[in-house]
């Protein structure tokens, strides 16, 4: 699919205006705006108009969050209709009329075993919040403090979420290996890998001289996105629920970014058939609108009043949103619909990796997908089979994909994972079109001059 010039909406020089005015104004943590200078007038399901004319395919969608992708009619309408109706925008943790309905929906898509048994709680309309409320929760009904966290975690950037995450520097939890194919850190992967990395955990928590303080809980993804695409084998997810559960300790699933559909399933869980014991959920659930919550067993239902509060968890547009997106995907069957053109997808960047030696692997669940890019000319440490990663290609990579219309995030330990999260309603020309121009991007990429670092990535 062509990308089109349309006549621009604002004269170049206002385009240029907001973003510099934008660097002058904005923090030095600002993030993808640097590396998208874009700035946004108008969008509609996966495509972005900017102020500039340019249209961009949309494969970040908002990091996950756009399910459906942008402004979706039955968002619109969802939103529209609670504006309309004069109800309260702001009402706490009130029960309202729009509460209930987003709360049964979302409880009619949960995994009826874990449903049943489930308590909610609406948090701060960030994932961050809803994990840190988790850590509190499990921490408030076992009576213990450690935590179990994974390498290459990412769970937001509040001061607990940060230390289970991959990044932090003072380590407050222990830290577990996840099981990967192509970066393996035992340098087996596959079944026998994983098995290892189960075997690891059990020892560690059966080890009275292991270290490890008495954990209150258990986090991971199903699938670790801003590790890099790393999809967690389900053979070892059912080990950790096993670990746990004969254990007594808390399993949490980051359903954060894997939630409503993204990864072939509504519930990356489901993949593998586990019922954690609490599911940590955000992004899509709010139909692009800030929302997250907790579910969780009954059981674990001991905090007293106030324990976990915030003053925006009655957001009533997001959940009016959120319902809408829910029922949508449900109905629909967007689930089903990623799982067969995510394969599709992978099968053809999978064949595109072998005219390009700087594809390392291509990896993913559903619409949830990782390219990662390697420096093809230098030499594998030891005996391991993959390349060293190759950050300034990647960034090239991200660039060109820009100039030709097509917005991607970047993730992985060395930021060199290209990642692709279209929305769920993507079209198969849309599809086509995506995998073109990322094709397109990366041969111009490898054109570019370019010489080693000391680690063998390309700059």
């Amino acid at each position: 699919m062509a990308v089109t010039e349309p006549a621009p909406v604002a004269a170049p020089a206002v385009h240029e205006g907001i973003l510099r005015r934008q660097s002058l104004r904005e923090s030095a943590a600002r993030t993808y705006a640097r590396s998208l200078p874009i700035v946004p007038v108008r969008a509609r399901g996966m495509t972005i108009e900017g102020a500039d004319g340019r249209r961009y395919l949309d494969c970040l969608s908002g990091a996950g969050t756009l399910a459906l992708g942008h402004n979706h009619p039955v968002v619109l309408e969802a939103i529209r209709k609670v504006i309309d109706s004069g109800a309260p925008l702001h009402v706490l943790d009130l029960a309202t009329p729009v509460k209930d309905a987003f709360t049964t929906e979302l409880f009619a898509t949960l995994p009826r075993q874990f449903a049943d048994n489930a308590r909610i709680q609406f948090c701060g309309p960030a994932g961050t919040d809803a994990v840190e409320a988790a850590f509190k929760l499990v921490r408030a009904a076992t009576g213990r403090s450690g935590l179990l966290a994974f390498t290459g975690a990412y769970h937001g950037m509040t001061a607990g979420a940060l230390a289970a995450s991959g990044g932090a520097e003072d380590v407050r939890v222990t830290r577990l290996p996840f099981p990967q194919n192509y970066r393996c850190p035992f340098g087996i992967g596959g079944e026998r890998g994983a098995e290892i990395a189960a075997r690891w955990t059990e020892n560690l928590l059966d080890d009275p001289k292991g270290g490890a303080p008495a954990p209150a809980g258990m986090i991971l993804e199903p699938v670790q996105g801003e590790g890099g695409v790393n999809p967690a084998p389900d053979s070892w997810m059912r080990r950790m629920r096993e670990i746990t559960e004969t254990r007594s300790v808390p399993l949490i699933a980051d359903e954060v970014q894997t939630g409503v559909g993204r990864t072939g399933a509504f519930w990356a869980v489901e993949h593998s058939g586990i019922v954690p014991d609490v599911m940590v959920l955000s992004k899509a659930i709010g139909g692009s609108l800030p929302l997250a919550v907790i579910v969780y067993r009954s059981e674990l239902d001991t905090w007293q009043p106030g324990a976990h509060a915030g003053t925006f968890r009655g957001n009533q547009l997001a959940m009016a949103a959120g319902t809408a997106t829910l029922a949508f995907v449900r109905e629909n069957h967007l689930a089903e619909r990623a799982a067969t053109l995510g394969a599709r997808i992978v099968a053809r960047l999978q064949a595109l990796a072998t005219d390009h030696p700087t594809i390392g692997d291509v990896r993913g669940r559903g619409l949830m997908i990782g390219v990662e890019l390697v420096d093809p000319e230098a030499t594998a440490p030891g005996d391991r089979p993959e390349r060293p990663p190759a950050p300034a290609l990647a960034q090239a990579v991200q660039q060109e994909c820009l100039r030709r219309g097509l917005i991607v995030e970047l993730g992985g330990r060395h930021s060199t994972v290209v990642r692709l999260l279209p929305p769920l309603t993507l079209t198969d020309e849309q599809a086509t079109a995506v995998v073109d121009r990322l094709a397109d991007a990366l041969a111009a990429a490898e054109r570019l001059p370019h010489r080693r670092t000391t680690t063998g990535s390309l700059r």
